[in-house]
């Protein structure tokens, strides 16, 4: 089990190749949750995300003979970037093995860095199968994301410094895939403030960890939005630090996590990856767990692509209410379309889209049609608006 002194020599070699993030009270989020939030900036890194720590620290670490054969990593995204840097920064070859379905955005990244990547396989175990192939073929040093000292020691430095700023800090609350920030910062945590609330955090899809906690069967796979801790095989040196220091972890929904997102860009102007989100899912989801408390929030990846992003918050509005879409039956006659604006810009409503059907949607060849999108201020705002349609025609919600 590595130790709290690992974490601080990592600390001190990785000084200068990674960048000491800002930890901040967010006034906004304390608001939204009743508990006192604390974000940790960790996706201001170089590549977006917290893996440079731990592939700065094991690269830092490589011997000379592992250098010049060079390295290689298994990754869907952020440690296939962290090794790519760090390695470029050292002068030596690096090698990704990517699955073959991974966003191209991510790929290209990768390559820009300097690595040799190679597409190989649809799963990442099919991946990580392939790199240790390689890696015996060609004598490369494989550098795993997760479950090597090294790497999460490096992990662990993000937690050291969000209790070197904030020594009163009540609760942790970090994303959790493989295991490797999780187990680092318990570590951390353990040596510094015993008492600390430290969680982990994974979505329902791949709650591997606490399953395996649990004693129960690992039974994970589907689509999740936070596919950075989408994690089949987790960490075997991890999973005994979190049994050794009894470490909790929580599952929260998909719903939380998008909801997550929403609240960082509204609540914080942060823009988070559904992992990097986890953290304040867990607050959002467990409110009496948090409530009162100082909670410390690694925002561990920024890392998302732009379309889901858009499509989150444009789920959120319409979930809190702010966005409303209806259809309406009315008669087909001429000035149907400006009554029915009327009746929302008179009290504040805001027309976004508009569909008019006449010939096969309508029940009646004498009635049309309209399908509209309404922005609206809050939930009770679109109740209103909702309510003077509904005085004239027939609604339904969609």
């Amino acid at each position: 089990m590595i130790t709290f002194q690992d974490v601080e020599a990592a600390a001190k070699r990785i000084e200068g190749a990674v960048i000491r993030s800002p930890f901040l009270r967010s006034d906004g989020l304390s608001k939204a949750t009743g508990a006192e939030i604390y974000l940790k900036y960790d996706h201001l890194q170089a590549t977006g995300a917290f893996k440079e720590r731990g592939a700065a620290n094991r690269i830092a670490l490589l011997t000379d003979a592992e250098k010049k054969a060079g390295v290689i990593a298994m990754s869907a995204g952020n440690h296939a970037q962290a090794v790519a840097r760090h390695a470029a920064l050292a002068g030596i070859k690096a090698t990704i093995v990517m699955p073959i379905f991974t966003p191209s955005t991510k790929v290209t990244r990768t390559a820009a860095w300097g690595a040799e990547v190679v597409l190989h396989g649809e799963m990442l175990a099919e991946s990580a199968a392939h790199a240790h192939h390689l890696a015996e073929q060609h004598g490369y040093k494989f550098i795993h994301p997760y479950d090597d000292p090294a790497v999460m020691a490096g992990q662990g430095t993000m937690a050291l410094e969000m209790l070197q700023d904030v020594p009163n800090l009540q609760a942790m609350a970090v994303a959790t895939g493989g295991g490797g920030l999780l187990s680092g910062s318990a570590i951390v945590a353990r040596a510094m403030k015993p008492e600390l609330d430290i969680v982990g955090v994974e979505v329902e899809n791949y709650s591997a960890f606490a399953q395996a906690l649990a004693h129960q069967p690992i039974h994970v796979g589907g689509p999740t939005i936070a596919e950075g801790i989408a994690v089949r095989d987790i960490g075997q040196n991890p999973l005994q630090i979190l049994k050794t220091l009894n470490i909790d972890v929580l599952v929260v929904s998909e719903h939380a996590v998008e909801q997550a997102i929403a609240l960082l860009v509204e609540g914080a102007k942060q823009v988070a990856e559904g992992a990097g989100a986890a953290g304040l899912a867990a607050v959002l989801a467990y409110p009496e767990r948090f409530r009162g408390k100082r909670v410390g929030i690694p925002i561990c990846g920024g890392n998302i692509d732009p379309r889901i992003l858009a499509n989150t918050l444009m789920r959120n509005l319409l979930r809190d209410g702010r966005l409303l879409r209806v259809v309406l039956e009315m008669p087909d006659r001429p000035g149907m379309l400006a009554d029915i604006a009327s009746r929302i810009g008179t009290r504040g409503g805001n027309i976004i889209e508009v569909a008019h059907h006449r010939l096969f949607s309508s029940p009646s060849v004498q009635d049309a049609q309209l399908e509209i999108m309404i922005e609206a201020r809050d939930e009770a705002h679109g109740a209103a608006i909702e309510t003077a349609l509904r005085e004239a025609y027939v609604l339904r919600r969609i």
